[in-house]
Protein backbone atom coordinates (compact mmCIF):
# COMPACT_ATOMS: atom_id res chain seq x y z
CA UNK A 1 0.00 0.00 0.00
CA UNK A 2 1.37 3.41 -1.00
CA UNK A 3 1.96 5.79 1.88
CA UNK A 4 -0.23 8.87 2.07
CA UNK A 5 1.87 11.78 0.70
CA UNK A 6 0.52 14.04 3.41
CA UNK A 7 1.85 11.75 6.14
CA UNK A 8 5.14 11.36 4.27
CA UNK A 9 5.64 15.13 4.09
CA UNK A 10 4.00 16.15 7.36
CA UNK A 11 7.35 16.99 9.01
CA UNK A 12 8.30 19.16 6.05
CA UNK A 13 4.94 20.95 6.09
CA UNK A 14 5.23 21.65 9.81
CA UNK A 15 8.76 23.00 9.33
CA UNK A 16 7.69 25.34 6.51
CA UNK A 17 4.77 26.65 8.58
CA UNK A 18 6.86 27.01 11.73
CA UNK A 19 9.60 28.97 9.96
CA UNK A 20 7.00 31.28 8.48
CA UNK A 21 5.06 31.77 11.71
CA UNK A 22 7.52 31.28 14.59
CA UNK A 23 4.78 29.46 16.51
CA UNK A 24 4.39 25.71 16.79
CA UNK A 25 0.73 26.06 17.79
CA UNK A 26 -0.04 28.19 14.71
CA UNK A 27 2.01 25.82 12.54
CA UNK A 28 -0.05 22.87 13.80
CA UNK A 29 -3.25 24.70 12.86
CA UNK A 30 -1.91 25.48 9.38
CA UNK A 31 -0.86 21.86 8.83
CA UNK A 32 -4.34 20.72 9.90
CA UNK A 33 -5.92 23.16 7.43
CA UNK A 34 -3.60 21.81 4.74
CA UNK A 35 -4.73 18.25 5.49
CA UNK A 36 -8.38 19.27 5.18
CA UNK A 37 -7.72 20.71 1.73
CA UNK A 38 -5.66 17.68 0.73
CA UNK A 39 -8.53 15.40 1.73
CA UNK A 40 -10.89 17.30 -0.55
CA UNK A 41 -8.88 17.14 -3.80
CA UNK A 42 -8.60 14.37 -6.40
CA UNK A 43 -5.25 13.14 -5.12
CA UNK A 44 -4.70 10.86 -8.11
CA UNK A 45 -4.67 13.95 -10.34
CA UNK A 46 -1.90 15.67 -8.34
CA UNK A 47 1.33 15.08 -10.26
CA UNK A 48 3.74 16.28 -7.56
CA UNK A 49 2.17 15.88 -4.10
CA UNK A 50 5.17 17.43 -2.30
CA UNK A 51 5.05 20.64 -4.35
CA UNK A 52 1.27 20.78 -4.10
CA UNK A 53 1.30 20.38 -0.31
CA UNK A 54 4.07 22.95 0.14
CA UNK A 55 2.07 25.38 -1.97
CA UNK A 56 -1.07 24.84 0.12
CA UNK A 57 0.72 25.10 3.46
CA UNK A 58 2.43 28.29 2.28
CA UNK A 59 -0.89 29.89 1.36
CA UNK A 60 -2.43 28.89 4.66
CA UNK A 61 0.58 30.19 6.58
CA UNK A 62 0.42 33.49 4.65
CA UNK A 63 -3.24 33.85 5.59
CA UNK A 64 -2.37 33.19 9.23
CA UNK A 65 0.58 35.64 9.15
CA UNK A 66 -1.61 38.44 7.84
CA UNK A 67 -4.20 37.94 10.56
CA UNK A 68 -1.41 38.01 13.16
CA UNK A 69 0.35 41.06 11.72
CA UNK A 70 -0.53 43.18 14.76
CA UNK A 71 0.83 40.65 17.25
CA UNK A 72 3.96 42.63 18.30
CA UNK A 73 1.87 45.76 19.07
CA UNK A 74 -0.64 43.83 21.17
CA UNK A 75 1.90 41.71 23.06
CA UNK A 76 3.12 42.60 26.57
CA UNK A 77 6.90 43.08 26.42
CA UNK A 78 9.19 41.49 23.85
CA UNK A 79 7.82 38.77 21.55
CA UNK A 80 10.02 35.76 20.80
CA UNK A 81 9.35 32.67 18.68
CA UNK A 82 8.13 29.51 20.37
CA UNK A 83 11.11 27.24 21.18
CA UNK A 84 11.21 23.60 20.10
CA UNK A 85 13.10 20.62 21.50
CA UNK A 86 15.17 19.23 18.63
CA UNK A 87 17.07 16.01 18.01
CA UNK A 88 20.86 15.81 17.57
CA UNK A 89 20.49 14.93 13.87
CA UNK A 90 18.91 18.35 13.22
CA UNK A 91 22.11 20.00 14.43
CA UNK A 92 24.01 18.12 11.71
CA UNK A 93 22.06 20.02 9.03
CA UNK A 94 23.81 23.39 9.25
CA UNK A 95 21.41 25.27 6.97
CA UNK A 96 18.29 23.95 8.68
CA UNK A 97 19.76 24.58 12.13
CA UNK A 98 20.55 28.18 11.26
CA UNK A 99 17.11 28.75 9.75
CA UNK A 100 15.24 27.48 12.84
CA UNK A 101 17.46 29.20 15.40
CA UNK A 102 15.64 31.64 17.67
CA UNK A 103 18.06 34.32 16.50
CA UNK A 104 17.15 33.79 12.84
CA UNK A 105 13.43 33.45 13.48
CA UNK A 106 13.59 36.76 15.34
CA UNK A 107 15.22 38.39 12.30
CA UNK A 108 12.55 36.88 10.03
CA UNK A 109 9.93 38.64 12.17
CA UNK A 110 11.19 41.92 10.68
CA UNK A 111 10.09 40.84 7.19
CA UNK A 112 6.62 41.20 5.70
CA UNK A 113 4.56 38.03 5.20
CA UNK A 114 5.32 37.61 1.48
CA UNK A 115 9.01 38.42 1.92
CA UNK A 116 9.29 35.89 4.71
CA UNK A 117 7.50 33.19 2.72
CA UNK A 118 9.68 33.76 -0.34
CA UNK A 119 12.92 33.76 1.64
CA UNK A 120 12.06 30.64 3.63
CA UNK A 121 10.93 28.64 0.59
CA UNK A 122 13.91 29.68 -1.52
CA UNK A 123 16.80 29.76 0.93
CA UNK A 124 15.83 26.92 3.26
CA UNK A 125 13.83 24.53 1.09
CA UNK A 126 15.26 25.41 -2.35
CA UNK A 127 11.80 25.68 -3.94
CA UNK A 128 11.99 26.85 -7.59
CA UNK A 129 10.99 30.46 -8.22
CA UNK A 130 8.05 29.52 -10.42
CA UNK A 131 6.59 27.30 -7.68
CA UNK A 132 7.07 30.04 -5.08
CA UNK A 133 5.36 32.48 -7.46
CA UNK A 134 2.33 30.21 -7.66
CA UNK A 135 2.24 29.80 -3.88
CA UNK A 136 2.39 33.52 -3.07
CA UNK A 137 0.37 34.81 -6.03
CA UNK A 138 3.18 36.79 -7.69
CA UNK A 139 5.04 36.58 -10.99
CA UNK A 140 8.33 34.68 -11.07
CA UNK A 141 10.19 37.93 -11.82
CA UNK A 142 8.56 39.64 -8.85
CA UNK A 143 9.48 36.72 -6.60
CA UNK A 144 13.14 36.98 -7.65
CA UNK A 145 13.14 40.66 -6.71
CA UNK A 146 11.43 39.96 -3.40
CA UNK A 147 13.96 37.21 -2.64
CA UNK A 148 16.86 39.56 -3.41
CA UNK A 149 15.53 42.31 -1.12
CA UNK A 150 14.70 39.88 1.67
CA UNK A 151 18.14 38.26 1.41
CA UNK A 152 19.86 41.63 1.76
CA UNK A 153 17.60 42.61 4.67
CA UNK A 154 18.38 39.40 6.56
CA UNK A 155 22.11 39.43 5.72
CA UNK A 156 22.45 42.81 7.43
CA UNK A 157 20.82 41.52 10.62
CA UNK A 158 21.56 37.82 10.89
CA UNK A 159 23.93 36.66 13.64
CA UNK A 160 27.05 34.73 12.73
CA UNK A 161 26.25 31.50 14.54
CA UNK A 162 28.43 28.97 12.73
CA UNK A 163 30.07 27.39 15.78
CA UNK A 164 30.31 23.72 16.64
CA UNK A 165 28.06 22.08 19.18
CA UNK A 166 31.17 21.35 21.27
CA UNK A 167 32.00 25.06 21.39
CA UNK A 168 28.39 25.94 22.21
CA UNK A 169 28.37 23.39 25.04
CA UNK A 170 31.67 24.69 26.46
CA UNK A 171 30.50 28.30 26.52
CA UNK A 172 27.03 27.49 27.89
CA UNK A 173 28.51 25.25 30.60
CA UNK A 174 30.87 28.07 31.62
CA UNK A 175 27.97 30.50 31.70
CA UNK A 176 25.82 28.22 33.86
CA UNK A 177 28.68 27.49 36.27
CA UNK A 178 29.15 31.22 36.78
CA UNK A 179 25.41 31.89 37.16
CA UNK A 180 24.78 29.11 39.68
CA UNK A 181 27.92 30.05 41.60
CA UNK A 182 27.13 33.76 41.71
CA UNK A 183 30.49 34.35 40.03
CA UNK A 184 30.35 37.86 38.57
CA UNK A 185 33.88 37.69 37.12
CA UNK A 186 33.10 34.33 35.58
CA UNK A 187 30.06 35.89 33.89
CA UNK A 188 32.14 38.82 32.68
CA UNK A 189 34.58 36.35 31.15
CA UNK A 190 31.93 34.57 29.08
CA UNK A 191 29.79 37.53 28.01
CA UNK A 192 30.62 39.78 25.05
CA UNK A 193 30.98 43.49 25.90
CA UNK A 194 27.80 44.33 23.95
CA UNK A 195 25.79 41.26 24.99
CA UNK A 196 22.02 41.63 24.77
CA UNK A 197 19.39 39.67 26.72
CA UNK A 198 15.81 39.57 25.42
CA UNK A 199 13.12 38.02 27.60
CA UNK A 200 9.60 36.98 26.59
CA UNK A 201 7.06 36.55 29.36
CA UNK A 202 3.92 37.85 27.68
CA UNK A 203 3.20 39.56 30.99
CA UNK A 204 2.62 36.16 32.59
CA UNK A 205 5.94 35.82 34.46
CA UNK A 206 8.52 38.21 35.91
CA UNK A 207 10.85 39.46 33.16
CA UNK A 208 12.27 42.66 31.77
CA UNK A 209 9.89 44.18 29.23
CA UNK A 210 12.83 45.62 27.27
CA UNK A 211 16.17 44.18 26.16
CA UNK A 212 19.02 44.41 28.67
CA UNK A 213 22.37 45.21 27.09
CA UNK A 214 25.99 45.51 28.16
CA UNK A 215 28.26 43.00 29.88
CA UNK A 216 28.18 44.68 33.30
CA UNK A 217 24.40 45.18 33.45
CA UNK A 218 23.73 41.61 32.34
CA UNK A 219 26.33 40.06 34.67
CA UNK A 220 25.08 42.12 37.61
CA UNK A 221 21.48 41.05 37.02
CA UNK A 222 22.36 37.38 36.58
CA UNK A 223 24.68 37.27 39.59
CA UNK A 224 21.62 37.45 41.86
CA UNK A 225 20.28 34.18 40.48
CA UNK A 226 22.29 31.98 42.89
CA UNK A 227 21.00 33.94 45.88
CA UNK A 228 17.33 33.71 44.92
CA UNK A 229 17.26 30.21 43.44
CA UNK A 230 19.95 27.99 45.01
CA UNK A 231 20.06 24.41 43.80
CA UNK A 232 17.65 25.00 40.91
CA UNK A 233 17.72 22.12 38.38
CA UNK A 234 19.29 23.24 35.09
CA UNK A 235 19.79 21.07 32.00
CA UNK A 236 21.25 21.82 28.56
CA UNK A 237 18.97 20.32 25.89
CA UNK A 238 19.13 21.07 22.19
CA UNK A 239 16.57 23.77 21.48
CA UNK A 240 16.01 24.90 17.89
CA UNK A 241 19.14 23.02 16.92
CA UNK A 242 21.53 24.57 19.44
CA UNK A 243 22.67 24.00 23.03
CA UNK A 244 20.28 25.82 25.38
CA UNK A 245 19.52 26.04 29.09
CA UNK A 246 16.35 24.75 30.70
CA UNK A 247 15.70 26.09 34.20
CA UNK A 248 13.15 24.45 36.47
CA UNK A 249 12.87 27.07 39.19
CA UNK A 250 9.76 26.06 41.07
CA UNK A 251 9.18 22.40 40.38
CA UNK A 252 7.52 23.25 37.08
CA UNK A 253 9.35 24.14 33.92
CA UNK A 254 10.05 27.85 34.19
CA UNK A 255 12.54 29.23 31.64
CA UNK A 256 14.31 28.29 28.43
CA UNK A 257 17.36 30.26 27.30
CA UNK A 258 18.96 30.04 23.88
CA UNK A 259 22.31 31.59 23.08
CA UNK A 260 24.21 33.18 20.22
CA UNK A 261 27.91 32.36 20.60
CA UNK A 262 30.53 34.24 18.60
CA UNK A 263 34.28 34.10 19.14
CA UNK A 264 33.90 32.06 22.32
CA UNK A 265 31.62 34.65 23.93
CA UNK A 266 27.85 34.95 24.36
CA UNK A 267 26.64 37.89 22.27
CA UNK A 268 22.91 37.39 22.69
CA UNK A 269 20.51 35.46 24.91
CA UNK A 270 16.82 34.79 24.37
CA UNK A 271 14.94 33.87 27.55
CA UNK A 272 11.46 32.38 27.08
CA UNK A 273 9.33 32.65 30.23
CA UNK A 274 5.82 32.75 28.76
CA UNK A 275 4.33 29.46 30.05
CA UNK A 276 2.21 29.13 26.90
CA UNK A 277 5.39 28.85 24.83
CA UNK A 278 7.21 26.21 26.87
CA UNK A 279 5.03 23.18 26.17
CA UNK A 280 7.01 21.96 23.15
CA UNK A 281 10.17 21.32 25.16
CA UNK A 282 9.03 17.96 26.51
CA UNK A 283 8.88 16.13 23.15
CA UNK A 284 11.23 16.28 20.17
CA UNK A 285 9.76 18.19 17.24
CA UNK A 286 9.61 16.53 13.82
CA UNK A 287 11.46 18.96 11.54
CA UNK A 288 12.35 18.09 7.95
CA UNK A 289 13.59 19.65 4.73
Amino acid sequence: MTADPFLTHRGLLFTVAYEMLGSAADADDVVQETWLRWAQVDQAAVRDPRSYLVRVVTRQALNRMRTLSRRPEDYVGEWLPEPLLTSPDIAEDVELTESISIAMLTVLETLGPTERAVLVLREVFDVPYDEIAEAVGKSSAAVRQIAHRAREHVAARRPRTAVSRTEQQRVVDGFLAAVTGGDVQGLMDVLAPDVVVIADSGGLAPASLRPVSGRWRVANALSRFAQHAPGVPITTPLVNGAVAARIDAGGDFDTAITFVVEGGLITRMYAMRNPHKLGRLDAVAELRR
